[in-house]
């Protein structure tokens, strides 16, 4: 069965959480990894530890998103890897909040990653291979109280994903929409003392990305929830 292997990779919202274990996990594979985040200065000591390249880029500016895949075409190729890691929060009532920040989480979380995958996908069609893949939340299938601006980027985030792998997958592109139903560990946030293993250990879920990315094209994959084994659903 044929298995597509991968030789570079794009992470886009990179931060120390996830997007820190998956860059890890990528290059230990061999891929060459960059990473794009607004403030592309922090992400120093991961290029350090990674051999990654950092790029600036606000995933919700269209110039800047084309600005960022050309020079990261420059820098090591086209990537035939794109993850989709950023996200952005407006909390409180619905009657209270501010039209400007609802708008700029949904820019974020759901056009970010539409104008991300375009990019991706206008190299990868070309050569009937790549793989774009989605980082969601339980927020993409439930809302929540005092979240919604959370819950409506990620439901539309989810709906991206499900149109462009009912479209691309038979083009040769696969698609990947996670649901990480819970916290996720990071170096500023662990578990409270009397909950112990009620996040998810962010390196266990870079696992599950990879494993998705191996997946022979008999049998792909669209979508995977993942939550703590303690978590109640």
């Amino acid at each position: 069965m044929a298995q597509p292997s991968y030789q570079s990779a794009l992470i886009v919202g990179a931060g120390r959480g996830l997007s820190a274990s998956l860059a890890r996990l990528f290059a230990r594979e061999g891929m060459r990894v960059s990473l794009a985040a607004r403030d592309a200065e922090k992400l120093a000591p991961l290029c350090t530890e990674t051999g990654a390249k950092a790029f600036a880029c606000d995933a919700a500016n269209p110039d800047q998103v084309a600005s960022m895949f050309k020079a990261v075409d420059s820098a090591i190729g086209a990537p035939e890897v794109v993850v989709y890691n950023a996200s952005a929060r407006a909390r409180g009532p619905v009657a209270e909040l501010v039209p400007a920040e609802v708008e700029r989480a949904l820019m974020v979380s759901a056009y970010g990653g539409f104008l991300v995958a375009r990019e991706a996908v206008t190299r990868m069609i070309p050569k009937g291979h790549g793989a774009v893949l989605f980082t969601g939340a339980s927020a993409s299938v439930r809302g929540y109280p005092l979240s919604a601006p959370f819950a409506m980027g990620k439901f539309a985030l989810r709906g991206l994903a499900q149109s462009m792998a009912r479209e691309l997958a038979p083009q040769g592109i696969h698609i990947g929409h996670f649901v990480i139903d819970g916290a996720i560990r990071n170096p500023g946030r662990v578990e409270p003392a009397d909950k112990p293993d009620s996040m998810l250990d962010p390196d266990a879920i870079a696992a599950t990305y990879l494993s998705i990315l191996n997946q022979p094209r008999s049998a792909w994959t669209w979508e995977v929830e993942l939550r703590p084994w303690v978590e109640r659903f």
